[in-house]
């Protein structure tokens, strides 16, 4: 085979030769700068052998960059072995040639460093979009808005997104086109979210380590030099030494970290590290003993706050599971490091380390990751990170632990096989063969479209062109409610006191009721089930109506609609209204202590029930099957049952939370209670006697005023749950209390969260194809729907 000529690869002076000539080409006086850089590369390759040439971009003017081009369309084929570009301070030429210059280099490309630059935001669509040839890219500092890497980052090796602040989620195919990325850290972002987190950095095959916070000492993503496994770190606490003056074989854990790690380099972190990975063999009682002179150790004072205002941070062991989290230096209750506590104090971290059982979280889920936050991946890491997972968390829905294929699960269901046995879920509901249960192959269809679906579509439910009022605002949506038996319908009412029935499948308007001048905020919304066309409004000031929708006109009148409208007598200060199973009585409560009874075909109210409750009531609901019970929450921390024909003077029972009670509702089967008292105290009581059943245990944020609003999805076998002061939906098992996803809500046009004020969960939709809405009075969406992709 006839080989092709071989050139000589052109050496330093002949690119420096190249770069005067490409100077008088352009008639442009040479740069002393970039001259200086090509006599540093020409000393070093005669005296190491090697070279690489830095090019400092704040050095450079508007008439350097065509010169340069010049001379790096020659690096590939010169004797350099690299080339770094770097950015120090503010550039003096026009940023819009940095993305030419960086594409014209090639193989030899080896560090960008961008840190602190403020580029415009084309330059940093075009870098991800095209992608660049570099082995590290730090964007450190950098205002990215959105992380789309969807160029060719085939080298790339490293990345470095510290503190770009903007970047608050990551998109599914964020990370595909980096197949060589080992190492990334992302400290002080916005990032949040476990489940589309683990998902997009599981598409990266080569991920060793990765950083969503800092060790104080540590400036790369390795393994901190001063954590070289249990024991180690044992040893320096049973010494009683403060972490301030801790040593490590003579070094200081803060201030020489930098010469260990010239001294040994990773390596020797790798081999300290490797020697503790197996702690099979210290008993428990060793491990006991150890731990209680670890609780006599003096703690940092550097421990960064939640970022809710919270500490949290626990210091009791109280089970085998605990001991050994807390041997290894990771708070199991909080999900966080104690090492924040006892060793080296974390920096800078991202919302995501505050999600409870953060580590043992990524752990189980990246099984390939070494390092993570500077602290190596142990064998009991690991080991332990699979426990909490399966403790508190589902993978798919109903414990399954495998995906499936709707198509699968379809030809199995057309040839009466079941295949692989559904977990009994709940006994009560396995009413007929399991192989042949329908419930059996609606579950299986569930998990199968919910499968790896960690991102939601969100889709929103636009306002319509015609429903324009003075000065062209558009409705506030305050309250919605789905239609019972069809599910095309929905209504909601808005701030101003409008009532909108909309088909929300084709987004046609049904029916338009303007605001009278006794109607303000729409804060009660209930559909009657034996009459479809019938549904009562109630406002904040008292006003009752129901209306007939067959009689609404479909289009916005300054008439008012008098044909098919029921008016009761006021309820001061209304919050909710509920009817009950016989569409013949419904309930009223607001922000004081007593109830109403109205009878809904004569329009008459029929008793009020006073003091009820030591605080305002803030929600009534009845039983979905009873006429007669219903129950009640206030902000006195209570919540009681009642039955109508004891003429409620005293409750059922009565069961308390640690605050006050913002929402409660009976499951679709009347079994359960779900209780959200305000700041994520949700909880799930047996109906029969107040019972508790499920504590959901979600995290706090330490604010008064986040109220939490919770309703059954899938009929009871999942809840969701969501809090005005936070843009997360939150989805758990009502018969285990795992959970399944957190979803963020955020505006993806402006980039701005979106704070829940009302949700529900679809009633005819099977599973996991929900629809949650949230009213948000300040965005340009009036509804936002959010379906999991399937």
């Amino acid at each position: 085979m006839k080989q092709s000529p071989s050139f000589p690869s052109m050496d330093v002076s002949s690119l420096q030769s190249r770069y005067l000539d490409s100077c008088k080409k352009h008639e442009v006086l040479p740069n002393s700068a970039v001259l200086s850089w090509f006599y540093k590369a020409a000393i070093q390759k005669s005296e190491q052998g090697k070279c690489s040439i830095k090019f400092f971009l704040n050095q450079l003017c508007n008439a350097d960059i065509y010169p340069l081009i010049d001379v790096f369309l020659a690096v590939d084929s010169s004797d350099v072995d690299a080339v770094d570009i770097l950015h120090e301070s503010p550039c003096n030429f026009n940023e819009e040639y940095v993305m030419p210059l960086l594409q014209t280099i090639n193989l030899k490309l080896r560090v960008v460093d961008l840190h602190d630059m403020s580029p415009e935001k084309n330059f940093l669509q075009d870098l991800c979009h095209h992608g660049l040839a570099c082995r590290i890219l730090n964007m450190r500092s950098t205002h990215i808005q959105k992380l789309n890497m969807a160029g060719t980052f085939m080298q790339l090796h490293t990345l470095n997104l510290d503190f770009c602040t903007s970047i608050g989620s990551l998109d599914k195919d964020c990370f595909s086109c980096m197949p060589s990325l080992m190492r990334l850290s992302m400290c002080e972002t916005r990032v949040a979210n476990l489940w589309t987190t683990t998902a997009a950095l599981s598409k990266l095959p080569s991920l060793l380590e990765l950083r969503f916070q800092n060790c104080l000492c540590c400036k790369d993503t390795g393994p901190c030099p001063a954590s070289f496994g249990v024991k180690a770190r044992i040893a320096f606490e049973t010494s009683s030494i403060s972490i301030r003056d801790a040593t490590f074989q003579g070094f200081h854990a803060k201030e020489n970290c930098g010469d260990l790690l010239s001294l040994t380099g990773s390596a020797l972190i790798k081999e300290g590290s490797a020697k503790f990975d197996n702690l099979s063999h210290i008993s428990e009682a060793e491990m006991s003993s150890c731990l209680q002179r670890v609780g006599s150790i003096e703690i940092s004072s550097a421990v960064p706050p939640n970022l809710n205002g919270l500490s949290n941070l626990e210091n009791k062991i109280t089970d085998k599971e605990e001991i050994l989290a807390r041997a290894h230096m990771w708070d199991l209750k909080n999900g966080r490091p104690t090492s924040l506590k006892n060793y080296i104090s974390h920096h800078h971290p991202s919302p995501i380390c505050f999600e409870k059982h953060y580590r043992e979280y990524m752990v189980a889920l990246l099984p390939r990751l070494e390092v993570l936050d500077n602290f190596s991946i142990t064998k009991m890491d690991r080991e332990m990170g699979r426990t909490i997972f399966s403790k508190y968390y589902e993978y798919l829905p109903y414990k399954r632990q495998n995906k499936q294929s709707v198509v699968t699960v379809l030809q199995k269901r057309e040839m009466g096989t079941a295949g692989a046995s559904c977990p009994n879920f709940s006994k009560f509901k396995q009413s007929c063969h399991h192989g042949k249960s329908q419930c059996h192959f609606s579950r299986s269809l569930t998990a199968a479209k919910l499968g790896s679906a960690a991102w939601p579509l969100l889709h929103p439910l636009h306002t319509f062109s015609h429903i324009y009022k003075e000065g062209s605002k558009r409705l506030r949506a305050r309250q919605f409610e789905y239609h019972p038996s069809d599910s095309r319908l929905m209504v909601f009412g808005t701030l101003d006191g409008e009532v909108v029935v909309i088909n929300h499948e084709s987004g046609k308007l049904v029916g338009y009721v303007p605001s009278a001048n006794n109607m303000n905020s729409i804060l009660g919304l209930c559909w009657l089930k034996k009459y479809p066309s019938k549904l009562l409004a109630g406002s904040d000031n008292g006003c009752l109506k129901l209306f007939d929708i067959s009689h609404i006109p479909p289009i916005v009148s300054d008439v008012n609609c008098s044909a098919g409208v029921v008016t009761f007598d006021d309820f001061d200060q209304l919050t909710s209204v509920h009817v009950n199973s016989g569409d013949d009585q419904f309930l009223a409560s607001g922000y004081s202590k007593d109830v109403a009874l109205y009878d809904i075909f004569s329009g008459k109210r029929l008793q009020l029930f006073t003091n009820m409750h030591r605080e305002p009531i803030n929600v009534v609901k009845f039983a979905h099957h009873s006429p007669f019970l219903f129950a009640t929450s206030s902000f006195d921390h209570d919540v009681k049952l009642w039955d109508l024909r004891q003429k409620p003077q005293w409750p059922c029972y009565t069961a308390s939370n640690s605050s006050g009670n913002v929402m409660v509702c009976f499951s679709p089967d009347d079994r359960y209670l779900l209780v959200s008292a305000v700041d994520n105290e949700v909880k799930q009581l047996l109906a029969v006697d107040g019972r508790l059943h499920m504590d959901f245990k979600i995290a706090s944020t330490g604010s008064a005023h986040n109220y939490t609003r919770s309703y059954y999805i899938n009929g009871s076998d999942y809840i969701i749950s969501g809090s005005c002061d936070e843009n997360v939906v939150r989805i758990c098992c009502t018969q285990t209390g795992r959970r399944l996803r957190d979803v963020y809500l955020e505006d993806v046009e402006s980039g701005n969260s979106l704070f829940v004020q009302s949700l529900r969960g679809d009633p005819f939709r099977v599973s996991f194809l929900l629809k949650i809405y949230c009213a948000c009075y300040f965005l340009i969406f009036l509804i936002n729907k959010i379906f999991f992709q399937i």
